[in-house]
């Protein structure tokens, strides 16, 4: 009998610690972020989408030769002689092949960053053309792609900024 009343008071304040627990919360306010009007910031060492700056490149390769999938490409820029220059005439990454390991970014040498993560997670690729990113002098940090069958560059559609000035480490 004793065992039976023991069960009864178990289960009841269990019940309780719950309804508690659920009344507790019930005045507390919401914290839902209301995606996609409301969009979260990412912690700082979030890899996001790969940006460059051709301005502060000197085509030293380094980001090249520690890529693992090689997805980037590069070519120094020449002068009139046609010798080389710490200049980069053009830069690619395919996204396709990337895997967000960071190593290009810790390789390179210059500062700030000539490339680096940025914090925007929201890629939008609808062509296999849209997945590789090509910068030059004068193209801004999200790139520009070769679209084949317009014979032109474009810039990429569809791709929300998540911050308007991006950090570099």
């Amino acid at each position: 009998m004793t065992e039976y009343f023991k069960e009864i008071w178990t289960a009841s304040s269990a019940i309780c610690k719950g309804l508690w627990i659920t009344l507790r919360y019930m005045f507390k306010p919401a914290i839902t972020v209301q995606y996609p009007e409301e969009k979260l910031v990412p912690f700082e060492k979030f890899r996001g989408a790969l940006l460059f700056d051709a301005e502060t490149c000197i085509a030293c390769n380094l980001c090249v030769k520690a890529c693992p999938s090689a997805c980037i490409l590069l070519e120094n820029a020449t002068n009139e002689t046609g010798k080389k220059v710490a200049k980069v005439a053009w830069y690619s990454i395919d996204f396709g092949k990337c895997n967000f390991c960071r190593l290009c970014e810790e390789s390179c040498p210059t500062k700030p960053k000539s490339v680096w993560h940025s914090l925007d997670y929201e890629l939008v690729f609808s062509t296999r053309d849209e997945m590789v990113r090509l910068w030059q002098k004068g193209f801004d940090f999200v790139g520009m792609y070769w679209d084949r069958k317009g014979k032109a560059y474009k810039k990429p559609e569809g791709q929300i900024l998540i911050q308007t000035v991006q950090a570099r480490r």
